[in-house]
């Protein structure tokens, strides 16, 4: 799968685009500035510069290494800092209470794994931290317009909602959203978004 993602990235061109998620850009007020962030399958980055931007200390990791290279590139473009690393998350473990807030924008894994990496992501920030997530939802088959076609790799609102047991959601939305990010994702797209304090 790896070679997938770094065939994929291994071009000038950025294949979802430079511009950052609709749902982080709007959910970013919630972040303080200083803060630490760590995005999770971040790919080539474009997140996680949005965020640097706003005087935020991010971390990205993604386990293609074109993807981290193009990260650099942008996080250049903008002139912030961006430190990347290159993590398998079905393999490798992720610090513990680190940071502030993790993020997570279109991370498609296995069903079997979706849950351990929510975990990975709940384990990275502090107490009171923030999780924000959006992902295509198994309605997105139907779409055409994005994200893995394998009913497998997409997720379950009740799931999600599950596994949020014992936290505060303090937003939580399933339903169609206009998505355009390079040319992998255009229009009319089947979301789950979150956002979890832990």
């Amino acid at each position: 799968m790896a070679n997938i993602w770094n065939e994929r990235f291994h071009s000038e061109e950025y294949y979802y685009g430079e511009e950052p998620n609709v749902f982080i850009q709007q959910q970013a007020y919630r972040i303080e500035q200083g803060q630490k962030v760590i995005a999770f399958a971040e790919g080539e980055g474009r997140n996680a510069v949005f965020l640097a931007k706003r005087n935020l200390e991010v971390t990205a990791i993604d386990y293609a290494e074109s993807g981290l290279q193009k990260t650099k590139i942008l996080a250049q473009k903008h002139s912030v800092d961006v430190l990347t690393q290159k993590i398998d998350l079905l393999e490798e473990d992720v610090p513990s209470e680190e940071y502030d807030v993790a993020i997570m924008v279109y991370g498609h894994f296995h069903k079997d794994a979706q849950i351990s990496v929510l975990n990975k992501m709940k384990k990275a920030i502090k107490p009171k931290g923030i999780l924000m997530l959006e992902v295509f939802s198994k309605e997105q088959v139907k779409y055409g317009t994005g994200g893995p076609p394998e009913l497998e790799m997409l997720y379950d609102p009740k799931d999600i909602l599950a596994w949020c047991e014992g936290h505060e959601v303090i937003h939580f939305f399933y339903g169609e959203q206009e998505r355009v990010a390079g040319k992998a994702h255009n229009g009319l797209a089947h979301v789950i978004q979150l956002v979890l304090r832990k």
